[in-house]
């Protein structure tokens, strides 16, 4: 079969490999920003900033974009921590898509290997509880979380968090922990039994090798995980994308944006209608199936062009979902006086877990200490002067941390994604989206949970610095399409199928009926190949 899969991220490269070890016909289309060269790949991160030419400009960006700004009012958001211009590839848009929001600025991404070259290695299995939703059960997608996990190599271990993380094969052993990380580990194991399975804390699951495999190294701790991993250990994407290319029925296609289908009087999809970003007329692509895996956002964005141009009809794709976030700086006390230590993994080690009545919105929390990421953004929300903040902080930086709160999200009629006509060539694609009237009880009730659970660790949260993220920033959309044992329009079959176009089949996030407090990069992945499996 000839299949044109649309979107090198994590679900159109791991829907491809599955599709072409079965021996499918499998053409990519995709933007594919690329990634530049590693600066310095045997470096850790002090070496970096001592032996680049030009460290001001690498940290920094050339034209200082990669400094987070202040708040201009107690009142708007400043973060913590941000992507550094070393990933700016990711985030960069073609002239050819077009965007406005209501109350939702999504991060988006045209990059070979989507989103997920950015993003921080949480890889957690939905349990049965939050699959209730969807049209299959954890049994039935075991197996792929499985072969995922022996694909990219998922570090972790089983302990109390197993409840949250059902169990499945090719695990690899964590991550060795940070000296803040152990104290906190040990805390908790000393009183785990007070706290009677409402609050957990345990190792994370993270997409990282912590053994070698051939053409990836095992993690080196060189500090330079949020500057981009020089070594492949940390996994993204694109590595899977050069596993594809090694295929000989396997043919890559970068440089183009997809704008719409083209379809036949039946209704099936004749065509993909792409242009060169180079410019020029578009040019058609045709195959037996088409793959949408751009992206929940993007991948709406070609069904809507799709329904304007061959029906000259404006829809709403209703239920756009995205995770909240918290994030809640928090001080270690046992690392007091305790130097930080630059050479270790950046990202989060370790995971908690807040149980809730309704076993589904289930809060997911994640730890990160500040090592390596840039500290201006800590240093200018202290609430003292600038001079006295930077003072502090290299007193208190080893202790230092954040937790981030995530919470679940369900589908709603008023959150949705559109067209606009702006009297352009094509409608601009439009979010709008409103925030479920149980959060604020649900997010206050977590967040005083939370806080007495690190307090009682001996990390009590940093007085006047939690930070309610903005509507998007959740980076997990999910929802438009949504996965459907009964026929619906604008909807999918459980093997991916739509119920609108018969030989397009969504793979990505749109699909997801329901959106867990949990990462779902790993669910993403394991999905796709679940319906590379099942449908083809």
């Amino acid at each position: 079969m000839r299949i044109l899969v649309i979107g090198a991220g994590p679900t159109g490269v791991h829907f491809s490999l599955s599709a072409l070890e079965k021996g499918h016909q499998v053409t990519m289309i995709d933007v594919g920003n690329a990634r530049p060269p590693v600066a310095l790949p045997a470096a850790n991160f002090l070496g970096l900033k001592r032996d680049l030419p030009d460290p001001i400009a690498y940290f920094n960006g050339e034209d200082y974009t990669g400094i987070t700004l202040p708040a201009a009012s107690p009142g708007d958001y400043a973060a913590y921590y941000g992507l550094p211009p070393s990933k700016d590839y990711v985030f960069d848009r073609p002239s050819r898509f077009r965007f406005s929001n209501d109350n939702f600025a999504p991060v988006l991404s045209f990059a070979a290997g989507g989103l997920a070259e950015a993003w921080t290695t949480g890889s957690y299995p939905f349990n049965e509880d939050e699959l209730a939703a969807f049209p299959f059960s954890y049994t039935d997608i075991e197996p792929f979380y499985s072969e995922i996990a022996r694909r990219i190599g998922v570090a972790g271990e089983e302990d109390d968090l197993a409840r949250a993380y059902p169990r499945h094969n090719n695990l690899a052993k964590p991550t060795n922990l940070d000296t803040s990380g152990r104290h906190l580990l040990a805390q908790y194991e000393r009183k785990r039994r007070k706290y009677n399975g409402s609050a957990v804390l345990g190792r994370s699951r993270q997409a990282i090798l912590t053994e070698a495999r051939p053409g990836r190294s095992a993690c080196t701790y060189c500090g330079r995980c949020l500057w981009g991993c020089p070594n492949g250990a940390l996994y993204t994407p694109s590595y899977t994308l050069r596993e594809c290319m090694t295929h000989a029925n396997f043919h890559y296609v970068p440089g183009y944006f997809v704008s719409h289908f083209e379809l036949t009087q039946s209704g099936e999809i004749e065509s993909a209608h792409a242009y060169q970003l180079a410019g020029g007329a578009a040019e058609k692509f045709d195959a037996d199936a088409y793959i949408l895996a751009a992206g929940a956002v993007s991948t709406s964005n070609i069904v809507l062009r799709t329904q304007y141009k061959s029906r000259g009809e404006i829809v709403r794709l209703e239920g756009l979902m995205d995770n909240r976030q918290v994030f809640a700086p928090f001080f270690n006390l046992a690392m007091l006086g305790k130097s930080y230590d630059p050479d270790s993994y950046q990202y989060h080690q370790l995971a908690f877990g807040l149980f809730r009545d309704e076993p589904e919105r289930y809060v997911h929390g994640q730890v990160t200490t500040l090592k390596t990421a840039s500290a201006h953004p800590v240093i200018q929300n202290l609430p003292v002067d600038l001079k006295t903040a930077a003072q502090v902080f290299r007193t208190v930086r080893s202790g230092l941390g954040v937790a981030n709160l995530n919470f679940c999200d369900t589908r709603r009629v008023g959150n949705y994604l559109t067209l606009f006509d702006d009297g352009e060539e094509w409608p601009v694609l439009t979010a709008r989206y409103r925030s479920d009237e149980r959060e604020p009880t649900e997010m206050s009730s977590a967040l005083k949970q939370a806080g007495r659970f690190f307090a009682d660790l001996g990390a009590p949260f940093v007085p006047g610095m939690t930070q309610i993220r903005p509507m998007g920033s959740g980076i997990h959309y999910t929802g438009t399409l949504p996965m459907s044992a009964e026929k619906a329009s604008w909807s999918v079959s459980p093997s991916g199928q739509s119920y609108d176009f018969p030989n397009l089949f969504v793979v990505d996030g749109a699909t997801f009926p329901f959106l867990p407090a949990k990462n779902l990069t790993f669910t993403l992945m394991a999905n796709a190949a679940r319906i590379a499996a099942k449908a083809f």
